[in-house]
């Protein structure tokens, strides 16, 4: 069984939640992948941040032991492909063995670089609640190399979180050894790779 483990975005911030992946996991279902959504406590709700909504991801992915899983991939957008990135790093994976692959959509895989941007408010330093020292531990640019697989999908016209912040960060994991691919699409912006019709996702299915 191949098995594609889902985390949504929205800047880790409530309301937003595992329905955004739902269009993804039904694409997946039909195309022979079982689907898991993760949920995670977010800022807004308590034990939402670090390191509540960290533990959380890493703890369901804990609980695929009984699974039986062939394959595992782990998908996640915008704040979601963050975690995704970050989950990978962990080694906490069923069978023994990390994800064969890692899939940032439109990912915040930069806390630093979004810090610096202001992305959503300032939502990465709420993340740390306030404590930047935790990127080093928090965001995947600081956790190379992963030593996992990764495919990071960007809509060329995101102005929700940058392309270049994908770019930045292939470039860095590459130079530190990681097997990594970067799609950038034109024309599309942060939805698109949520959207089973959209050239982003087309990108990923291809791949998966």
């Amino acid at each position: 069984m191949n098995v594609a483990v889902l985390i949504h975005g929205g800047f880790w911030r409530t309301p937003y939640g595992p329905d955004l992946m739902a269009p993804l996991a039904h694409d997946l279902k039909a195309r022979g992948w079982q689907p898991v959504c993760l949920s995670y406590r977010r800022l807004g709700e308590a034990g939402g941040g670090w390191p509540g909504t960290f533990d959380d991801v890493r703890d369901a992915v804990a609980e695929l032991h009984d699974v039986g899983a062939d394959r595992i991939a782990v998908i996640g957008h915008s704040a979601g492909g963050h975690l995704a990135l970050w989950l990978a790093a962990q080694g906490v994976w069923p069978l023994g063995r990390p994800p064969a692959v890692a899939v940032a959509l439109a990912g915040v895989v930069d806390l630093a670089e979004a810090d610096r941007l202001g992305l959503s408010g300032g939502a990465a330093a709420e993340l740390v609640a306030g404590d930047r020292s935790r990127f080093a531990r928090a965001s995947p640019r600081e956790r190379l190399p992963l030593g996992v697989r990764q495919l990071l999908v960007h809509g060329a016209e995101d102005d929700t979180v940058p392309a270049a912040m994908s770019e930045a960060y292939a470039a860095a994991a590459r130079q530190a050894g990681d097997e990594v691919e970067l799609v950038v699409v034109p024309g599309e912006g942060h939805f698109a790779p949520i959207d089973p019709a959209s050239r982003c996702w087309a990108e990923v299915a291809a791949r998966l």
